[in-house]
């Protein structure tokens, strides 16, 4: 045998020459389509080299791999269909040889679909005119190497010798092919395909990972990539208020893929994922059971399954053994509208089940195409005779065997009628994923239909002009293509090879026979705009048990206003405390993270969950304390003027006159203003309240102690006045005491006239006291002014004092020395002992304090000094005389 290798282009080829019975025979294994010029010229060269050998033929490893459905044409589209969902046991020993691979599972929908679309080409007179498409179906049997299996034997459709007298009609590959319905199955043949060229079709694989065009350059779809499902799913779980969910996912591409763009999105809308668990079909019967304890103990009331069609049937087998009935189901669209998964006993599980799901369509004629089937039409091929057997539970005569015989099957008649038969065969009501079936074949007709029809100027070398063309050329139309199916739907792909991605949005709910039902309740669009992709009708949602309210599935209740969320250590976000806000601090909104401070002006209410104005405190009229304040101080005026007017009455009697009653009225007057000061402490402070109430109380208390200190003098220095030679009166007259009254007082004046003018006090308020309360005050403005005021009261006073207490002793009766020393003392005791109560006294104590002292001094001043006099003047009229007041005995 001789093995040649042949470059091309970068295209292999690999020829081997064999002799057997003196005749020249050339097989060949092509790694790269070739054209049928290239292998005749290579036949040629090579007739010479006729060799007689002796020995056995070299043929293919295995079993020629059959199509199970086809039929010839100008053009063969290549399909792999999961016909059979399972594959059989069988014997592995190797100590004979292995039996073929038995699927089970059966069911042919997609296949039909498949030619009632080539067939309607076919008929068409403007697509593909004078071009006939054939086709080739694969069963794979839901797995990966048979699927792999079919797709290099589509790739190489060839005889498996070719004698080189030879002639090719037609090309030895198929030009597009529509392939599995797993992911995982389709991420294979389009990674086989790929390095060819050769477009791969799928209808059923979501995997975003297939958008990849580094990896999957040839492939196409039409169905939307999971990308646009799991975001729309995180988005429904989201609507609905679930922030603490967990998760299931089929272990494969399909699932794996989906689940991590769900989760990746839950993420960002702020949903937790309890757990996400993988499961598969094939999972030991101990990794199940932990699964589905797992389930049983978790606090998340919702699951969303990623689940392909058999994953969720073999879970529901346990699920239902455990009676897990109280969870909501959101699903994918996998098993969301498979009606092998919505039985009656399944509802028990997945009653109220949410899932997004490939838009149901109608395919005019294909029910019709589909009832067509009948035995007289369908001999010899094994698939449909299976078909029928299965539907009929019949056995045809040429497909006997001893089990159908042992079970007790009767012969099939040839009389059955499919129209009779509800199946899901026979059910298109329901076509959703039958639909992408029927676009995937349009897709490549009319990809093909443009490339013959094309022109080299608008194309470059992408057209083609015969049956016999590069895949390549088709890829570049499969790109471009863009149509509208007989029932109004547009086809396109985008840059990725995915279509526009448009879900209904399914709602499980039972009808009046008990039967499950398919209900649309929203649609999520990808290509709207932001906030009007996602529409939903929450009217229409039946939920767990057939009941209308809402399922809840969250960790923690969400935090009320007022309180804000704490998070548990060592949990997800959504797992949280509800701590109530600080004293001061607020919240107004559900779940939130921080609690805000209020403004210093503010303070939170009592719910703590908006800020209020503070309590504003000070001293009022409205208030107990301020109205007693007040009648004090209005008692003290009148008391004042009662004093006034008996001095008035009796202003000629001697005990009047005795110590200069000019003075003693102006005492009077200014002792009125002194308890007629005090009420300007009373109320809210102002700037014009706080300037009045400071400046007055200086300024009448210097008036009212100027007038005393006076009065001192006058008693001290008229004893002095009666030594031999004395001429001390002269300079202490009426005119001279007035004077001094008047510079003394106007000293004051000034002080406070300069305060008013650098730094007047002013109304003012206190946050640092109080947190929850401002205290209205006045501020003194300038702290010299104010202690100078004080201190020139202070100066005056102790002067009057010292003055006093040297003339208590003097002799006689009109001797006010002694009075004036006691209503000092009282002045004194009451202004030192003020000072460390103001420091300590809080919020409008401090003004109490001040109306206090000045009430007391004012009282000590009026009592001490005057009420002895008018004691004399009511009650002891006898000593109001001269000779009396001048006696040397009281």
């Amino acid at each position: 045998m001789l093995l040649i290798t042949l470059f091309d282009d970068n295209k292999i080829s690999l020829v081997h020459i064999k002799a057997a019975h003196s005749k020249l025979i050339i097989q060949i294994t092509l790694s790269y389509p070739y054209s049928c010029s290239m292998l005749f010229c290579v036949a040629v060269l090579l007739m010479p080299f006729s060799i007689k050998a002796e020995g056995h033929n070299c043929n293919m490893q295995g079993a020629e791999l059959v199509p199970q459905l086809s039929k010839d044409g100008d053009i063969i589209i290549g399909a792999i269909f999961s016909l059979h969902r399972k594959t059989g046991n069988r014997d592995l020993s190797y100590k004979s040889k292995p039996e073929p691979l038995q699927c089970e599972r059966f069911g042919q929908t997609f296949a039909q679909t498949t030619i009632y679309a080539i067939e309607e080409i076919n008929n068409n007179t403007e697509l593909l005119p004078n071009i006939s498409i054939g086709y080739k179906i694969y069963d794979s049997c839901a797995s990966v190497p048979v699927s792999m299996r079919a797709v290099m034997t589509l790739m190489n459709e060839k005889q498996n010798e070719l004698s080189y007298n030879d002639s090719c009609k037609k090309p030895f590959f198929v030009p597009a092919i529509i392939a599995e319905s797993g992911s995982s199955p389709t991420m294979a043949i389009a990674k086989t395909a790929g390095p060819f060229q050769i477009p791969v079709v799928s209808h059923f694989a979501t995997c975003a990972c297939l958008s990849n065009r580094h990896e999957f350059p040839t492939f196409f779809r039409t169905i939307p990539s999971d990308f646009y499902q799991s975001r729309a799913l995180a988005q429904l779980v989201k609507h609905f208020g679930w922030t603490w969910v967990g998760a299931i996912r089929s272990d494969n591409d399909y699932g794996n893929s989906g689940m991590a763009t769900f989760v990746q999105a839950a993420q960002q809308e702020g949903i937790c994922i309890e757990y996400s668990e993988p499961f598969f079909r094939t999972y030991t019967k101990e990794n199940i059971l932990r699964i589905i304890n797992i389930i049983k103990m978790s606090t998340s009331k919702v699951i969303v399954a990623f689940l392909a069609q058999s994953d969720m049937s073999v879970l529901l087998q346990d699920l239902i053994k455990e009676n897990l009935t109280d969870i909501q189901w959101v699903g994918s669209e996998a098993w969301v509208t498979d009606t092998n998964i919505a039985t009656k006993e399944n509802c028990r599980i997945l009653g109220g089940a949410l899932g997004f799901a490939i838009r149901k369509s109608w395919i005019p004629g294909l029910k019709e195409f589909l009832l067509k089937i009948h035995p007289s039409a369908i001999t010899g091929n094994a698939l449909l005779k299976e078909f029928w057997e299965t539907t009929f539970s019949c056995y045809l005569n040429d497909n006997i065997t001893a089990d159908m015989k042992s079970a007790g099957m009767r012969a099939c008649s040839g009389t059955e009628n499919l129209n009779g038969i509800n199946n899901l065969y026979t059910d298109v009501t329901e076509l959703r994923i039958s639909n992408n079936v029927y676009k995937a074949v349009n897709a490549i007709a009319h990809a093909l239909h443009n490339m013959f029809t094309c022109t080299t100027r608008e194309n470059h070398e992408s057209c083609a002009k015969s049956v016999f063309f590069e895949p390549w050329k088709l890829l570049h139309f499969m790109k471009m293509v863009k149509f509208r199916t007989k029932y109004g739907e547009e086809v396109y792909f985008d840059e990725n090879g995915d279509p526009a991605a448009i879900y209904e949005l399914i709602n499980w709910q039972l009808n009046a026979k008990g039967e499950n039902e398919f209900v649309t309740v929203g649609y999520y669009d990808a290509t709207a705009i932001s906030g009007q992709n996602f529409l939903i009708n929450n009217t229409k949602i039946i939920w767990i048990g057939g009941k209308r309210e809402l399922h809840k599935s969250i960790c923690s209740e969400s935090c009320i206003f007022g309180t804000r969320r704490a998070m548990r250590k060592g949990k997800p976000v959504c797992c949280f405390d509800c701590i109530p806000c600080a004293e001061g601090e607020m919240s107004n909104a559900t779940d939130s993270s921080d609690c805000i401070k209020c403004p210093m002006e503010y303070w939170s209410n009592a719910k703590k969950d908006k800020c209020i104005f503070k309590e504003t405190e000070h001293l009022s009229f409205e208030e107990i304390l301020g109205i007693l304040l007040t009648a004090v101080s209005l008692m003290g005026v009148c008391i004042t003027l009662v004093t006034a007017f008996i001095f008035f009455l009796y202003k000629h009697t001697p005990i009047v006159k005795a110590n200069n009653s000019e003075l003693s009225f102006l005492l009077l007057f200014s002792l009125t203003l002194c308890f007629l000061c005090s009420v300007t402490f009373i109320g809210r402070p102002s700037d014009w309240s706080c300037m009045l109430r400071h400046t007055a109380f200086g300024i009448t208390f210097v008036l009212c102690i100027s007038c005393v200190l006076g009065k001192t003098i006058v008693v001290l220095m008229a004893f002095r006045a009666t030594q031999p030679g004395s001429s001390v009166m002269k300079w202490f007259g009426a005119s001279q005491q007035r004077l001094c009254v008047f510079v003394i007082t106007s000293l004051q004046s000034l002080i406070c006239f300069l305060w008013l003018l650098i730094a007047p006090p002013s109304a003012d308020r206190n946050f640092s006291y109080y947190r929850d309360k401002i205290i209205l005050e006045c501020n003194v403005g300038s702290q010299t002014a104010f202690y100078a005021v004080l201190g020139y009261i202070g100066l005056l006073s102790s002067l009057c004092f010292i003055l006093a207490f040297k003339a208590r002793t003097l002799p006689d009766n009109f001797n006010e020395a002694k009075f004036i020393t006691f209503s000092m003392l009282i002045f004194c005791a009451v202004w030192i002992t003020f000072i460390p109560v103001y420091i300590s006294s809080p919020g409008k104590y401090i003004v109490v304090v001040e109306i206090f002292a000045i009430l007391a001094s004012s009282f000590g001043l009026l009592f001490c000094i005057f009420t002895p006099k008018c004691y004399i003047i009511l009650f002891k009229p006898h000593r109001n005389t001269k000779k009396y007041l001048m006696g040397k005995t009281c």
